[in-house]
This record gives structure tokens, C-alpha cells and sequence, in this order.
């Protein structure tokens, strides 16, 4: 007795195993293991390129100035708004012991000169007067003395400018006072009480004192890759997220695109601008880092499903869909597709709204 139950506690252990092996073998080959069903549905398919940037102003202007010396006082400062003719600066001339030196033995020099000249002038209009001096003669001294007085005038303007930073002249002057070019708003103070002014010449750049910029006009700037590049023209609509604000709705147009490329860090890009549109309740700033979606096409209310479904074989698109019964397994049907962007493809003809696709698990990496 206790050999026969020595012997049967074996067999039904392997039959148990056996069988066991049989059921798993058989639910690895049913062909909705896993599967699992998504609906077609209606919604909008976008296809766009993103551009990388920031808000910059359309345009800045770098305030600058026509004379050297020490800035005596500043009279606005950043984000001040300020309006055209507006004074900015004081300037303090401060020339060198020599470069004084010399302006000053200029009006001396000019001064003599002119004094010489006006004596000869006077003295040949009393000689033409009698007949004695021909016109030529007379004339070349009213050229001499008109000469010595324009230079008198030159030498103690630049006296002027020299000592005090400003001249007077009939049509305008110089000033020693630096105003606003144009309306805006002030980005950005280079300079402060106390430092030194190189003046804005034919020959030098000059000291920046102040960059301003009119905030009303910003712009969207950035760059996109070369891939999508090809697919953009100008006047497309922007939608513009700014990191700084993640709930501001911005949009604008798409108004320049690079012709030429530029390379960063191994990949070619190619520089885009976008006009903003107004916006209301929105401030926005120079330097927000941005990104925009140039739109490309869209579609609304359209039928679509995700791409990842799809599969394409030659020139045609295929999908699973459930079988005729239950425990069927799942039949590959032909679809034409439309817009994608991606993620979901549109839909245009094999499937109605509410249809069913399959979905297969992921496939495990050994």
C-alpha cells in the first residue's frame, strides 16, 4: 500500500505540471492576450515647428553723446518712461592743462588775425572809395577779413565747448544736456554720476550712456531648426508661450526668416522674428525666454487617432480592429490618412467616429 501511494504522488505531480504548461501555451498564443481597444474620436490636429527665443523690442536705441567730459548727473533711470527731447544726462567738459591751453591761444591767434584784417578792410574801402584801389584789391580784403571773422567765431566756439559743454549759435546749439532721442522706456543706465564720456565721432563708436526702447512695439526672435524650416512662410499664425507667464495667451505673425543658417553646437539653425499681437491684462518684458509654435496647418473637428496604431506598408496605412466575434483575433484594416502632427493622425476615410482600434502591449527588451 505505502508503494503504490510512493508511486502515484509523482504522476499526479507531473500531470498537474503538465497541465498547468498546456493552459499557459495556450493563453500565450490567444490572440487578445493583453490587447486593449482605443476609440476614434473627433478633435484638432495641429502640424507646426518650434522656434526657441526670447521677447526682444523691434527696436533699441544707445543714447550716446557729442561731446567729452564727466557725467555731472543722470535724470532717469531703468524703466523710467521718458519722452523725446527729455533730458537724460549732464555732461562736465574736462579737457587736459593743454588741450585748454590750445583753444585758448587759438582765439588769441584768430582774434590778431582778424584785428589785421579788419584794419586792411577798412583802410581799402576808404582808397576804393576815391578811385585809388582797383575792385580786385578791395575785394580780396573783403574775402581776408570775412575769413578771420568766421575763424574768431569757430575758435571761441570750440573755447566754449571746451570750458563749458555748450555753445549758442542762432540755428541750434550744442549742449552740455543729453535728451531722449525718441520716446520709450529705459532699458538699461551704462553710466553713472562720475564717469568719464567719450564723445560720438566720424572715428569712434562712442561712450554708451543709456539704451531705451519703445515697449509697446516687442517682438517674438528665436531660431528653428533646419527640418522645419523649409515648411515656413512669412504672415503664419505664432502662438507664443512665455515661461515667465504660463497662463498669457500671446499670438502673433511670423514676419522674417533667415536666409542664411547659423550653427550651434553642431546643429544648423536658422533665425526667425514674429510680430506680437496687442495684448490686454498681459505685461510683457524685454528678455522673457520664450517658445513659439509656428502653425503650419490645422484642422479642427476632424476624426484622428494615435499615429503609433498605424502601421505603413508600401502605400498603405493599416490598423486592427476587433474580429467578428469575441474570441476572434484582431483583423488589419485599410485607413487613408491626413494631417498629423506626430502624435495623432487625422482620419479622412475606414474608420467612423466611436470605432474601436487595437492596441497591442508593448513588446518586452530582453
Amino acid at each position: 500500500m505505502r508503494a503504490w501511494v510512493k508511486v502515484l504522488i509523482p504522476v499526479v505531480v507531473v500531470g498537474a505540471g503538465a497541465f498547468g504548461a498546456v493552459q499557459a501555451t495556450r493563453g500565450g498564443k490567444d490572440g487578445n492576450a493583453g490587447f486593449t481597444m482605443v476609440k476614434v474620436e473627433r478633435g484638432t490636429i495641429t502640424d507646426k515647428a518650434l522656434a526657441t527665443g526670447q521677447i526682444v523690442p523691434e527696436q533699441e536705441i544707445q543714447v550716446k553723446s557729442q561731446i567729452s567730459g564727466i557725467v555731472k548727473e543722470c535724470f532717469a533711470d531703468v524703466g523710467d518712461r521718458v519722452t523725446a527731447g527729455q533730458p537724460l544726462f549732464a555732461i562736465i567738459p574736462d579737457p587736459t592743462p593743454l588741450e585748454l591751453n590750445e583753444v585758448e591761444r587759438g582765439v588769441q591767434l584768430s582774434e590778431v588775425a582778424h584785428a589785421k584784417a579788419a584794419a586792411d578792410f577798412e583802410r581799402n574801402s576808404a582808397l576804393s572809395k576815391e578811385g585809388i584801389l582797383s575792385k580786385e584789391a578791395f575785394d580780396a580784403s573783403k574775402q581776408a577779413f570775412d575769413q578771420t571773422r568766421i575763424q574768431l567765431d569757430l575758435a571761441r566756439e570750440r573755447l566754449a565747448l571746451t570750458k563749458e559743454g555748450k555753445i549758442q549759435r542762432a540755428k541750434g546749439g550744442v549742449d552740455s544736456v543729453i535728451r531722449a532721442p525718441a520716446s520709450g522706456t529705459v532699458l538699461k543706465r551704462h553710466v553713472n554720476p562720475g564717469d568719464p564720456v567719450v564723445p560720438l565721432t566720424s572715428y569712434q563708436a562712442g561712450t554708451p550712456l543709456m539704451t531705451m526702447a519703445d515697449m509697446g512695439t516687442l517682438m517674438f526672435k528665436g531660431t528653428v531648426d533646419e527640418i522645419d524650416v523649409g515648411k515656413l512662410r512669412d504672415g503664419m499664425p505664432v502662438r507664443i508661450k512665455i515661461g515667465a507667464l504660463p497662463e498669457a495667451k500671446v499670438t502673433g505673425r511670423l514676419t522674417r526668416i533667415a536666409p542664411k543658417a547659423t550653427e550651434k553646437e553642431g546643429t544648423t539653425l536658422f533665425d526667425v522674428e514674429a510680430a506680437i499681437d496687442k495684448t490686454e491684462g498681459i505685461t510683457l518684458r524685454a528678455g522673457y525666454s520664450a517658445n513659439a509654435d509656428v502653425i503650419i496647418q490645422e484642422k479642427a473637428n476632424v476624426l484622428m487617432l494615435p499615429e503609433r496604431l498605424v502601421s505603413f506598408q508600401k502605400d498603405k496605412a493599416l490598423v486592427e480592429v476587433p474580429g467578428a466575434k469575441p474570441d476572434a483575433p484582431p483583423v488589419k484594416r485599410e485607413i487613408k490618412t491626413g494631417l498629423s502632427d506626430g502624435i495623432k493622425v487625422e482620419v479622412v476615410a475606414g474608420l467612423a467616429e466611436g470605432d474601436q482600434v487595437v492596441q497591442r502591449p508593448p513588446k518586452e527588451i530582453k
